[in-house]
């Protein structure tokens, strides 16, 4: 099991995702362009000494993660009817989540094997980048019996 992040927009977010992942053994696929200038810098900054020993795989663009991935590709998103807790996770899968500010291009969509939407108050728009990525996480590895020994 993975994380991708399609084209995400802010630093911190994406260093508490590596954080997140190395916590979980979880690796972590960045597809670019990000809207931030993606260094080992910055990463140290928002992902502390994390963001060092689990570095994020980066991909140039979305077709060349599509070449590199393995596993079924389960996208995050508002516009899915399937909710969290019905979804049957499997080991390999890999958990896309779209940008920040504009979620995931219809392409990327097309492209999902499953489509998961996390079930929040009716009055809410979204979640932060890291908190969707920990609460999917927390469902697909207690499914898989994933967690860290």
């Amino acid at each position: 099991m993975r994380f991708a992040l399609f084209q995400p927009e802010i630093a911190g977010n994406v260093g508490a995702v590596l954080r997140l992942g190395a916590c979980l053994g979880l690796p972590v696929d960045v597809i670019e362009p990000c809207g931030f200038a993606f260094s080992d810098r910055a990463m140290a900054r928002s992902g502390m000494d994390y963001a060092e020993r689990h570095a994020a795989v980066r991909h140039p663009d979305w077709d060349a993660f599509l070449r590199a991935r393995t596993g079924r590709l389960l996208l995050f998103t508002t516009k899915s009817a399937i909710r969290l807790p019905d979804v049957a996770f499997e080991p390999d899968d890999v958990l896309l989540f779209g940008s920040e500010s504009s979620g995931a291009p219809d392409h990327v969509h097309d492209m999902a094997d499953v489509r998961v939407r996390i079930p929040i108050a009716a009055d809410a728009r979204s979640l932060n980048l890291s908190t969707a990525c920990a609460i999917a996480a927390g469902e697909a590895l207690r499914q898989t019996g994933g967690w860290p020994t």
